[in-house]
């Protein structure tokens, strides 16, 4: 399970798409640039299970952000 998971936009002011995101997994915390085709690219370090968390972060920016 994904813990204190935040996200905010990469540009302010403007309608381009990119969010910049942070959790903590399994007691770590991971940051990363969640793009609008839904890749990430971390910018420290990839989490074990990086399926599985991807799956989880695809689901919390779904609910929060397109919706």
């Amino acid at each position: 399970m994904l813990q204190h998971f935040s996200y905010k936009k990469m540009f302010e002011d403007t309608d381009l798409p990119g969010w910049t995101i942070s959790f903590y997994y399994q007691n770590k915390q991971y940051k990363g640039d969640y793009h609008k085709d839904g890749t990430i690219h971390w910018t420290n370090g990839i989490p074990p299970d990086e399926e599985k968390v991807l799956r989880m972060v695809h689901d919390l920016m779904t609910f929060h952000v397109y919706e």
